[in-house]
């Protein structure tokens, strides 16, 4: 259930912050499997149009409510950056209505069989991501004037990547880690902060310091289920121009975020280690 991998109360937890004039990052609190403190992050970005979209959402806090109103307030696009970044769908698309739901093909699926999450609705989703096709799915118009978009079906949790081009911003949720999440456990407890063995050990599976050989491990060896699609898609990714990176779990990369990223995916555009 939601409530083992989840803060009870995000409110006092969130640390909001704007990016950039027009990206908004809500990073809260996060355990995998409700044991590894890895840290979680929604993003929000005010398209040219003034429409809002918001991806990976976290928990809607009346500060997040106040920071959406204070950015116009019109959420146009809820997405679901893979199949574990869903949790928090329903409750935007109940506080938002006219929002068109996007996410990728078996998100639905796997929504259906957890109806008894009391966080977790029949959502319909206007825009699903499949393999076959997939770069022919269009999201709208006003969408696709800010975005380019890539789907990497061959990653093991099926990863949405967008790229807002206004301010040269990567939102990606678990294609690539930047542990340790110090921004999301600022505001947490020291007790509470990531410190056992098992943060530790996965800290240093998914940091990009040094030559990050144990993240290219273990995106390689790991999540990569079809290594050719993925490295298809990581050649995609890395054309389009970005400055800033921001993932779901640990610190967002600001400045340097193209070097970054091709240093930890050095072995898929080679296509060999």
């Amino acid at each position: 259930m939601s409530a083992e991998l989840i803060p009870s109360n995000p409110a006092d937890l969130m640390v909001i912050r704007n990016v950039t004039p027009n990206v908004v990052t809500f990073s809260v609190p996060f355990s995998r499997f409700g044991k590894i403190k890895i840290g979680g992050r929604g993003t929000l970005v005010k398209l040219t149009s003034g429409n809002l979209a918001v991806f990976s959402p976290v928990a809607l806090t009346d500060e997040s409510k106040a920071k959406v109103a204070e950015l116009g307030g019109r959420v146009a696009y809820i997405i679901a950056l893979d199949l574990e970044h869903h949790i928090f769908i329903s409750e935007w698309a109940k506080e938002y209505p006219g929002a068109k739901l996007i996410a990728p093909e078996g998100l639905s699926e796997k929504r259906a069989k957890q109806l008894d999450d009391p966080k977790i609705n029949n959502d319909e989703f206007a825009v699903v991501f499949k393999k076959d096709g997939k770069r022919s799915v269009r999201i709208s118009d006003e969408f696709d004037a800010d975005f380019d978009y890539e789907y990497v079906d061959g990653h093991a949790n099926k990863e949405l990547v967008f790229n807002y081009r206004p301010e040269k911003v990567l939102i990606e949720a678990d294609l690539m880690f930047n542990l340790p999440a110090v921004e999301q456990y600022s505001r947490a407890p020291g007790g509470h902060r990531p410190s056992g063995i098992a943060d530790k050990l996965f800290q240093g599976a998914q940091s990009t310091a040094g030559d990050a050989t144990w993240m290219k491990r273990f995106n390689w060896y790991l999540t990569a289920k079809d290594r050719n699609s993925v490295n298809d898609s990581i050649r995609v990714i890395d054309q389009w121009d970005f400055t800033t990176l921001i993932p779901c779990h640990g610190e967002v990369i600001e400045g340097n975020a193209k070097e970054t990223f091709r240093k930890v995916f050095q072995w898929h555009l080679l296509g060999k280690k």
